[in-house]
């Protein structure tokens, strides 16, 4: 059996920077023009020939030259890629980016999958926390105008969900304050997993309200974890892919439309590959993908963390001739900031005055007009 030794090892890195940059099959000739070797050219076209056969190269039926393989891809990105360093430049733009003031998760995760593809020209994509093991931080009925207001609930992972409820226009704004009170006190601390109608209809014998009253509000607090509860991905750069010469086949460019346009596909690749690498990176490369039509495609996922539990994913997808160390340098750093920035949302004091002419709201709960909690 054939082993990888250091000349061959030399030469395929060689051959797999070159193709990265050129996009054009690489011939024997070019790799010893362009890189110091100290190898004839018919030295590199036989060792060339043993890469091919042992699987690390392909030859395209219209070239003389090779180009890597899915196997060379991933030797080349476990064993020879060196790493990348961001430059000072690079670095402030992306923290400027991402330190703009965010008050919710959603908008963060918009941000950084916008930044990162930008940034690597490639198809960003960025997954919420899983709904269910999600805590629910504050729940807030905000009276907006006579006979209407709005429902707030907030998680601790920063997710905002928000609706407006019809109510009888004899409702007063104090009433509301103590049934917001009530509703923080059963389901605040809970998972979104633990609220059920048990819990509901324990609240309705708390507040004893009409039910005229009582069930716009509870509806409209079950609407919005019900948004929550509904996984999300956000995608940026969607028309990247195109930019590069992989793509350039309409058939083949559609297919990878179609399938990036289909929410499901993308939550279940993300979770897949969160639970296969759940603290840190992955990369999938070509046929390591469980999409066929990503069998053309690389896929770099990063988790990111609230506290010390990864909560979500944000990730790149582009073709398989990727600039592997600059995505994982860029990758990196979204992810520290994504996880610095949570840790400043989750820190906020979640009253969201701007919903509200006053301040008429203290940590666990709101006053009256009187400056009581009810």
């Amino acid at each position: 059996m054939m082993f990888l030794d250091d000349r061959k090892k030399m030469i395929l890195h060689a051959i797999i920077d070159d193709y990265i940059s050129t996009a054009e099959p690489i011939g024997s000739r070019s790799v010893s023009k362009r890189h110091e070797l100290g190898l004839s050219s018919a030295t590199i076209r036989n060792e060339m020939s043993d890469l091919e056969e042992m699987g690390y190269l392909i030859q395209p039926h219209t070239s003389a030259g090779r180009i890597p393989s899915d196997k060379g891809y991933r030797f080349y990105v476990d064993q020879l890629m060196k790493t990348c360093e961001l430059t000072v430049d690079e670095i402030n733009a992306m923290k400027s980016e991402m330190e703009t003031k965010i008050n919710e998760l959603s908008q963060l995760l918009r941000k950084a999958s916008a930044t990162i593809s930008r940034f690597t020209k490639y198809t960003s994509m960025a997954s919420l926390p899983e709904s269910k093991k999600s805590v629910l931080k504050a729940v807030q009925v905000v009276p907006i105008e006579k006979g209407s207001a709005l429902v707030v609930v907030v998680t601790n992972a920063g997710i905002v969900k928000n609706t407006l409820i019809k109510i009888p226009e004899t409702v007063s704004p104090d009433f509301l304050i103590r049934v917001s009170n009530i509703i923080n006190e059963k389901l605040c601390g809970l998972t979104l997993e633990k609220i059920n109608i048990e819990v509901i209809r324990e609240i309705e014998i708390l507040i004893g309200s009409p039910q005229e009253v009582l069930m716009p509000v509870l509806n409209g607090v079950t609407e919005c974890i019900n948004q929550i509860d509904q996984a999300e991905v956000y995608l940026e750069g969607t028309a990247n892919i195109l930019n590069h010469p992989e793509f350039k086949d309409i058939g083949k460019a559609r297919e990878f439309l179609n399938m990036i346009d289909t929410k499901n596909v993308l939550i279940l690749l993300l979770k897949n590959m969160r639970e296969t690498n759940a603290d840190g990176v992955s990369i999938r490369i070509g046929r390591e993908n469980v999409i066929e039509e990503m069998w053309d495609c690389s896929v770099i996922t990063a988790t990111y963390s609230l506290g010390r539990v990864v909560v979500g994913t944000i990730g790149i997808i582009g073709p398989m001739r990727m600039e592997y160390a600059r995505v994982l340098a860029a990758l990196n750093y979204v992810r520290k900031k994504i996880n610095e920035e949570i840790a400043k949302i989750i820190g906020f004091d979640t009253n969201y005055k701007e919903l509200t002419s006053d301040s008429n709201i203290t940590k666990g709960g709101l006053k009256d007009s009187n400056g009581e909690k009810g």
